[in-house]
């Protein structure tokens, strides 16, 4: 069976890459206050943010180029040039790293690494080792691999008895109303759709990662909704985050990731937490046995 990807599919997905560079362009251009970056007041603007001229002369590129960059033209920046765009356009390490998958140029550091296949004995006894804090495995797509009692305990699911390909953690706020009613925080569904827009960047017109994505959008029309009208990407960091519980109330416990030794494998999620009522939850959820 032939590997190589026929022309027309090749076609499509690039101009697909272009045309989601150019939406992501807009994004932040909009985003930003001219004022803050110290551009002179000149007429009245019509739409937020920064003109495409004033882009083009923080980057020193011209107008008409980066205006076709932003059109999804193919235009075949350099890694040089792209990097000054996203300079001018304020643009975080994260952020700088998309704009270069997207534009397919290698990422100035690049995160690819195998990811952790399979779930060892050893990683088991972790898990377990860790209770009562909860604690689970997650791959980069957000499928969730392993877990220890506590992590069932906090989200109201039973992962053993759940179809394997449901095992994920935007999937299931998606479609699970015990695991959705579980998180408290804010902002959750377009937090979940900048952290996969960033995730999936480097793996555009992989079958596993479309599907998942078609999954998402099909579970989903705010989801689907959000990726098309919102451009934002972020990392999965370190914070605190809050839970209620039909029992225990609301309460807040500290969300802590380990990756694996390839930055961009499997990561571990451990609970923690950050006063008294969090302290009392997880005692609860440990005499749950």
């Amino acid at each position: 069976m032939s590997l190589i990807m026929p022309v027309d599919a090749v076609t499509t997905h690039s101009e697909d890459s272009r045309k989601q560079l150019g939406a992501f362009l807009r994004s932040r251009r909009e985003s930003l206050d001219p004022q803050r970056l110290g551009l002179p007041r000149s007429g009245r603007r019509r739409t937020p943010g920064l003109r495409r001229e004033e882009v083009a002369m923080l980057a020193d590129v011209g107008v008409t180029w980066y205006t076709w960059l932003e059109q999804g033209r193919e235009v075949n920046p350099s890694a040089v040039v792209m990097q000054a765009v996203a300079k001018a356009l304020q643009c975080s390490a994260l952020e700088t790293r998309h704009l270069f998958v997207l534009a397919g140029l290698p990422p100035q550091e690049s995160l690819q690494a195998p990811q952790c296949e399979g779930i060892s004995s050893g990683t088991r006894r972790m898990l377990d080792s860790l209770m009562p804090q909860p604690a689970s495995i997650q791959k980069p797509n957000f499928d969730i691999v392993a877990w220890n009692d506590s992590f069932c305990r906090l989200m109201g699911v039973d992962f053993a008895a759940m179809a394997e390909e449901d095992r994920n953690c935007i999937y299931l706020y998606l479609t699970n109303e015990h695991w959705r009613s579980r998180l408290a925080n804010p902002d959750v569904l377009p937090t979940f759709v900048s952290y996969f827009r960033a995730a999936m960047a480097e793996h555009r017109g992989e079958a596993e990662w479309e599907d998942k994505l078609a999954r998402f959008f099909a579970a989903s029309a705010e989801f689907e909704s959000l990726w098309y009208q919102r451009y934002d990407v972020r990392g999965v960091e370190n914070q605190l985050k809050s839970f209620c519980h039909p029992v225990l109330g609301r309460f807040t416990l500290q969300q802590m990731y380990w990756y694996s030794a390839p930055r961009n494998g499997s990561r571990l999620l451990v609970y923690l937490p950050v006063d008294e009522a969090g302290e009392q939850a997880l005692q609860w959820f440990d005499g749950q046995k």
